[in-house]
Formats: C-alpha cells, structure tokens, sequence
C-alpha cells in the first residue's frame, strides 16, 4: 500500500487503451461501433483507476502524480490506437521529461512543501517555542 503504479501498469493501461480504440476504427465493424463513445469509456475506466490510486491518510493526501500518470498513460494509447503516432510520441516525452527533469527542482525550491498549511507552525518556529 502506498506505492506508484509501476511501469507495467502503465503499459498495461495504455496498450489497453490502444487496442480498445484500434478496435473501434476496424471497419468489420461497419457504422455500429462509435470510436468516440470507445474513448469516452476509456477516460471514464481509467478516471476510476485512478482515483483508486488516490490515498488520503488524515491530513495527507497521496497519489496524485500516480493518478495523472495512469490517465496520461491511457491517453497515450488511444493516441497510438487512432493513429497519432506522432503526437504520442512527442506527449510521452513531455511527460517523461516533467516527471524526471520537475522533481529535482521541486526538491530544491519547495523544501517544506509537503502536504503543510499556511497556519501550521514552520519548521524553525517549532524550535524557538520549544
């Protein structure tokens, strides 16, 4: 409990996702199946899993970027399973690059960030008191 979905969920969500939306545009399926409705059962399927991802321990809430992650993953896949090759690929970058490259500045310039209130005490004020 408490830990990211990995990179095989991720896979697993999008090469879902892909195949549920490259199913959708086969023409055997003539004028009966909606690829839109498809992508809207995806975003809605994936939005459950990710809010089951989404943990909240008294104040603290954790899984957020885990959620995004999940959503963005099946993105990916319906962009691959409508053929957007590009796009996804240019996406998948993106997103690499924000969850790699964001966090080492996250560290730097937002020490005391997690998960505090502006009327809790800082971390300094707490050592005066004492």
């Amino acid at each position: 409990m408490g830990h990211a979905a990995g990179i095989r969920t991720m896979a697993l969500i999008a090469v879902g996702s892909c195949m549920f939306t490259a199913v959708a545009l086969e023409p055997a399926f003539g004028s009966r199946v909606d690829p839109t409705r498809i992508a809207a059962q995806i975003v809605t399927g994936v939005g459950f899993l990710g809010a089951g991802s989404i943990l909240r321990q008294g104040e603290y809430v954790r899984g957020l970027t885990t959620a995004a992650s999940i959503w963005v993953a099946a993105s990916l896949g319906m962009a691959v399973g409508f053929g957007y090759y590009l796009i996804a690929i240019f996406t998948a970058v993106l997103v690499l690059l924000t969850l790699v490259a964001i966090r080492p500045i996250e560290n730097r310039f937002f020490k005391n960030r997690k998960n505090r209130r502006r009327t809790d005490p800082h971390p300094d004020e707490e050592s005066i008191q004492s």
